[in-house]
């Protein structure tokens, strides 16, 4: 009995503690937390804004390359993939499905650059004007994510940071707040090189493999 009025204090001594040392980090963890999640959701926003780049992209360079049944159906099934991932705001809890969902994402990026790259062999199809403003958006709209996911892996880095040190790692593991998964340094790299975009004219002698619309 009197051991266990002596134990008293010490608990509530050990409670007060961490509720002061926890005090000064939750509203940061909180705030931390709400901008992670609004940097995500830029970074959906422009996954999706390419994504619904592709449809019209494909169909245009069927038009002049319909023979690339490859390439084509490559674009169409990286996009078809992304569609089948649920790309929630809690996707960033759990590094398994952060990574699938990223590693989809740069499928569709590789197939892209690859279609543009093929889009090199059919002058017309650099010429039309629909084919060279979709380019321009998509172009666009990979600066858009680059800069969306630099924005999110700075808001991971500072959160992160916070998780792990003290005392708010006390106030983290108290909430339950764990560290996110952030992109690879792969990734970064491959990032901060949109797909190419070439709007010089057709050359004047283009070859017979080019003659696929008229």
């Amino acid at each position: 009995m009197y051991i266990r009025i002596f134990r008293l204090p010490i608990i509530i001594l050990q409670i007060s503690l961490l509720i002061a040392l926890s005090g000064c980090s939750y509203n940061s963890l909180q705030v931390s937390d709400e901008q992670i999640k609004a940097s995500w959701a830029e970074v959906l926003n422009q996954y999706q804004r390419r994504a619904d780049l592709v449809p019209n992209l494909v169909n245009t360079v069927k038009g002049f390359a319909a023979q690339e049944q490859a390439v084509l159906l490559g674009v169409t099934n990286a996009r078809a993939k992304i569609g089948s991932i649920q790309a929630s705001p809690e996707l960033v809890n759990d590094p398994t499905a952060f990574a699938k969902f990223e590693a989809a994402q740069g499928e569709l990026r590789s197939s892209l650059s690859r279609l543009l790259v093929v889009a090199e062999n059919y002058p017309q199809l650099k010429s039309d004007a629909n084919f060279r403003d979709l380019q321009a958006q998509l172009e666009g709209t990979e600066n858009r994510i680059t800069v969306a996911r630099n924005r999110y892996i700075k808001a991971v880095q500072a959160y992160n940071v916070m998780v792990r040190s003290f005392p708010s790692n006390l106030t983290a593991k108290l909430l339950g707040y764990a560290l996110k998964p952030s992109f690879g340094v792969d990734n970064e790299k491959a990032i901060a090189q949109p797909p190419a975009v070439n709007f010089a004219p057709a050359p004047s002698n283009p070859p017979a493999a080019s003659q696929g619309h008229q």
